[in-house]
């Protein structure tokens, strides 16, 4: 393995979303990730690219106490584990921090979930928009008059959710390095979601910022800081906030010398945003995207995620890479000496159960016995 990670172990628990993003990142950058699946786990290589990189897939019915020690020598051996159950899941299963750290003391072991550990909601089922509902990040977010809009998952399950995860991992690892002790991370979604709300918590306390949806600076009530339709049906996104780029704004709509409400004049930014409107609805996206090109006015076309990838600029920093035939976003940051490989295909589910076994000490008839003596796996 290449990457900055190189030579990290880590046992990922199988769960959906926020986990195997965090899981993936680990690999891209380096880490040795061994998935442990579901024992009913079954099929090809995923094509997802959430289960991209590990370098093993193990199955395992993790009622079974056997599987049970299974989970605990790779823990022994490993730098870090990431389970997203609820809370106390992991503990009735034998797996939870308190199993494993007698094993490995300096184990790092991640726990992500939607509520965190503990407070009222901790064991309540949700999905990334409860989570960002109750955070406030929801509620700004969405046109004028209308309801909230959720902005995928984005916000909850990756932002606030996978990222935090991984912060949190690093953060203990380095951490480790001074203390040679390991530690519980506890990462939530909505306390992730929360965090990321932090500028505009700042601007409400200034008296910067409403509860109206659709009228303030950056949720498309400024005129200069929204996206436009243009006369393809399509959307150029504009976000000319500094006066310098305003003007360059202006300049590229042909609008330089007509007289209109000053930028930042909020009596006027509805005759502004009916301007614009007309204007931008006069050409297609792609020629508006030939006019800004040239001009520094911070102005793009909207891209389907599918144009994305074919985007000059994306296409030389190769953002997007094909991976089995699957189109999606490579490795990102990029270093300057420790740079990651191209990423690997998912692993089919349960693919390396035998040979982990094995590489823990299990016996073939220990194998055997816990996999039903079939000789899958």
């Amino acid at each position: 393995m290449t990457g900055p990670l190189a030579g990290v172990r880590v046992v990922e628990i199988g769960s959906i979303g926020p986990g195997p993003f965090a899981a993936m990142v680990l690999a891209d950058l380096g880490a040795e990730v061994i998935r442990v699946e579901r024992s009913d786990a079954a099929g090809p290589a995923p094509s997802d690219p959430l289960l991209r990189g590990r370098a093993a897939s193990i199955a395992l019915d993790l009622k079974d106490p056997r599987a049970v020690e299974v989970v605990l020598r790779l823990a022994e051996r490993c730098d870090v584990l990431i389970e997203g159950f609820r809370p106390g899941v992991a503990e009735r299963l034998g797996i939870g921090p308190e199993a494993c750290a007698p094993r490995n003391p300096r184990l790092v072991y991640g726990r992500m979930t939607g509520w965190g550990q503990t407070g009222p909601r901790a064991a309540a089922a949700g999905h990334d928009i409860d989570y960002i509902a109750v955070s406030g990040a929801l509620h700004p977010i969405g046109a004028a008059g209308g309801p909230p809009v959720p902005p995928l998952n984005l916000v909850a399950d990756f932002g606030g959710g996978g990222m935090l995860l991984l912060v949190g991992v690093l953060a203990a690892l380095i951490e480790r390095e001074r203390s040679g002790r390991g530690q519980v991370v506890d990462a939530a979604m909505v306390d992730g979601s929360a965090l990321l709300m932090a500028m505009h918590h700042g601007l409400a306390a200034t008296g910067l910022w409403s509860d109206a949806r659709g009228d303030n600076l950056l949720d498309g009530g400024a005129p200069f800081y929204r996206c436009y339709r243009t006369a393809d049906d399509r959307f150029v996104a504009v976000g000319a906030l500094e006066p310098r780029f305003y003007a360059a704004l202006l300049e590229g709509l042909g609008l330089a010398g007509e007289e209109l409400p000053e930028q930042y004049d909020r009596s006027g930014w509805d005759r502004l945003r009916n301007r614009f409107t007309e204007v931008f609805r006069g050409r297609t996206r792609d020629e508006w995207a030939a006019v800004f090109a040239e001009i520094d006015a911070c102005v793009a076309p909207v891209l389907t995620p599918g144009e994305a990838p074919k985007d000059p600029h994306l296409a030389e920093r190769r953002t997007f890479v094909e991976v089995a035939g699957v189109v999606q976003p490579g490795t990102a940051p990029r270093f300057s000496r420790s740079e990651s490989t191209v990423p690997r295909p998912g692993r089919p589910p349960g693919a390396d159960t035998r040979d982990v076994l094995r590489d823990l000490g299990f016996s073939n008839a220990e194998a055997d016995a816990l996999l039903g003596g079939d000789g899958s796996g």
